[in-house]
């Protein structure tokens, strides 16, 4: 910014700083991810409830690191809370 004098919202954009907060689009990854994750999510819903940071970070890697984390811990809760497969 200093040196160019560009826009900070420019700058962000630009360098693909923005939070993801899409809630379609974090549902769309939390499902692949529980999807292709049945011995973590049997291990949350048999009470290993630890097991959610490692979906977490499955979900942060997927996006880049740009999801917003308190949307993906209560999809992630959803996902893994409302489907017992």
């Amino acid at each position: 910014m200093w040196a160019s004098g560009e826009d900070a919202a420019r700058i962000v954009e630009r360098e693909g700083l923005t939070q993801l907060s899409d809630s379609g689009a974090l549902e769309t990854i939390v499902a692949q991810i529980v999807t292709a994750s049945p011995e973590q999510a049997g291990s949350y819903r048999s009470g290993k409830t630890a097991a959610l940071g490692w979906f977490v970070g499955q979900v942060m890697r997927k996006t880049g690191g740009r999801a917003n984390p308190q949307l993906v811990n209560a999809l992630l809760r959803q996902a893994l809370e409302g489907d017992s497969r």
